[in-house]
């Protein structure tokens, strides 16, 4: 956890606290953290506290979980003091708010709320990490849902130390009656505040796309992975699906047609090291896929998305939830309660044939959409209403009166811009229609040449990673401001690409998502515009390569078009 964790804390509690601390007569809240995942869950309801002066949030890492990177960092960006967990179990604070059950929680001096990290309780821990104090009536080899097992939630005499374990829907008091009898009593139905995140900012959907670089009529593929060996990111399964996935993803889906996103779970970045993660995926990402910040900005990418390539994890429930079409590429049902709703999804949901072909499957999965009603239904019993239930729960056991102001849970933040930026080679196929319009079709596939009637040829970012192929490339574009000194104008620019290469036809320098200024080598420099978003710019490059003339240029790209103007520039 590093020092930050380590050292004690003098101030706002301590032995020496009262002669340090400003507002020293606060109640104590104490957030506590087992890894980066369930801190994500901690954040939403840390909202519920603001603007209350009577209430000191403080922070503790119980260190039981193996995935410990990231979560200092994380806390120092919240801003609250960080307790060393010797230090937190032995300061009496009114109110200790949990989302795992992992650590040695019933040694925390104070009324104790666990909530879910993820959307219920629905996966079974592993046997080898079961805990010790299970009992000796359920056979060690005999698997359970995580949060829902007695030696979880009671103590050595067989009572729930937890005061209020918050669930979301009746079916999950159901389940866990069954399993532990005893902890019935402490369920509490509150909703669940990130799936009323996720609603609320449905409509501010378009927005989220447009962040993403999505152009109209252009589809978004989020891939999306828990962390598990048998999940989409795994290499447990019966197959290593990435291997597989991964090269025929660029090959595949067209570059103009398709957006593709990944959503990878924390404890992926964090267990393997974020570098680490960037290294596996490099070529794809040069192909065009972002990687989605597994903090901040997942849940934007999920309502942006028109499909989930997922598995057996939250977010592509919660996808579900949404409405969003789901195909998953791991359903293993070993690691599920098979009486959990995630089981039932899994069993019915459409399933990748990481053999046959990716487009048809995508457009048979879009066509034959009709949403399950079950993610939508069980996912919240008080769908819109977490933060007021949960706001009651805290206060009423804290002891203390709500606040008068409306319990509210914080906007999603609008992510920074994150277009596509493909520095691999582009295979392109233009074809001139009748009328003057120029369909093109561009891919990431350096084995195949374009497929299909028309002309070939090939697009290469000018930062491309193998320099030798820029001495092949037809057109070679970049992306910049128009005023960056780097690169002088965008004219200078293009003359000095013509210049170094002289097998090139067309450089274009794309500044903006509606403009791109491009030098044909037949002396014609012009600016592309256009008003009513159309595709990536350097596509319009593609298009002026295969009819280089000044006036409005139609392009199609897929079942979309959209008109370019092309406008001649002094040289």
């Amino acid at each position: 956890m590093g020092e930050r964790w380590g050292e004690w804390v003098r101030v706002p509690v301590g032995d020496e606290a009262a002669r340090w601390a400003t507002r020293g007569g606060s109640t104590k809240v104490l957030l506590v953290v087992h890894n980066v995942t369930s801190a994500t869950r901690l954040l939403d309801v840390v909202p519920l506290f603001r603007d209350d002066l009577r209430v000191q949030l403080l922070a503790t890492c119980t260190g039981s979980s193996p995935f410990q990177a990231g979560l200092a960092e994380l806390f120092d960006a919240v801003g609250v003091p960080l307790l060393p967990w010797e230090q937190a179990v032995g300061t009496p604070v009114a109110l200790a708010i949990s989302a795992s059950l992992g650590g040695q929680l019933d040694r925390i001096q104070g009324k104790l709320v666990v909530l879910s990290h993820g959307v219920g309780y629905n996966k079974i821990l592993a046997p080898a990490s079961q805990p010790a104090s299970q009992p000796a009536s359920q056979p060690a080899s005999q698997p359970f849902v995580f949060g829902f097992d007695p030696a979880l939630l009671l103590d050595e005499a067989g009572v729930p130390f937890v005061d209020a374990m918050v669930l979301s829907h009746p079916e999950q008091v159901e389940r866990l009656a069954a399993a532990c009898p005893p902890a019935a009593a402490t369920a509490v139905l509150a909703g669940d505040p990130c799936y009323d995140r996720l609603l609320s900012e449905r409509p501010l959907r378009e927005r989220f796309r447009r962040t993403l670089g999505v152009h109209p009529g252009q589809q978004l593929l989020l891939l999306n992975s828990t962390w598990n060996p048998n999940a989409l990111f795994g290499d447990g399964g019966p197959v290593d699906l990435l291997p597989l996935l991964l090269p025929r993803l660029r090959a595949e889906l067209p570059a103009d047609e398709y957006r593709v996103a990944a959503v990878l779970h924390p404890n992926i970045w964090h267990g393997h090291g974020p570098g680490q993660i960037r290294l596996w995926l490099d070529a794809a990402q040069r192909a065009g896929l972002t990687l989605i910040d597994p903090v901040h900005d997942w849940r934007q990418a999920l309502l942006a998305a028109d499909a989930v390539l997922g598995d057996f994890g939250s977010v592509s429930y919660y996808a579900a939830a949404l409405g969003t079409p789901v195909l998953l590429g791991a359903a293993s049902l070993d690691t599920l309660g098979p009486d959990s709703p995630v089981a039932d999804f899994v069993r019915k949901a459409p399933q990748l044939d990481p053999y046959a072909a990716l487009l048809p499957q995508l457009d048979r999965l879009r066509a034959e959409h009709r949403p399950f009603p079950g993610p939508a239904a069980l996912t919240s019993s008080d769908p819109g209403r977490a933060a007021g239930l949960l706001r009651a729960l805290c206060y009423r056991l804290i002891g203390l009166p709500e606040p008068g102001t409306p319990a509210l849970l914080d906007r999603l933040p609008l992510p920074p811009y994150q277009p596509p930026v493909r520095t691999a080679p582009l295979r392109v196929c233009t074809r001139v229609l009748r009328h003057g319009a120029v369909e093109l079709h561009r891919t990431v596939s350096p084995e195949y040449e374009p497929d299909g009637p028309g002309e070939g040829h090939l697009a290469v970012h000018e930062d491309t990673l193998d320099r030798e192929v820029l001495d092949l490339a037809d057109l070679i574009y970049r992306y910049g401001a128009p005023d960056d000194p780097r690169f002088g104008t965008p004219a200078d620019w293009t003359a000095e690409v013509l210049d170094r290469f002289p097998g090139c036809s067309l450089a274009a320098y794309v500044t903006g998502p509606h403009h791109c200024v491009a030098r044909h080598r037949n002396g014609l420099l012009v600016e592309l515009t256009t008003t009513d978003g159309g595709a990536d710019p350097a596509a319009w490059a593609s298009a002026l390569l295969a009819r280089p003339a000044p006036g409005p240029l139609g392009v199609r790209t897929g079942s979309t078009s959209h008109t370019v103007l092309v406008t001649e520039l002094r040289r």
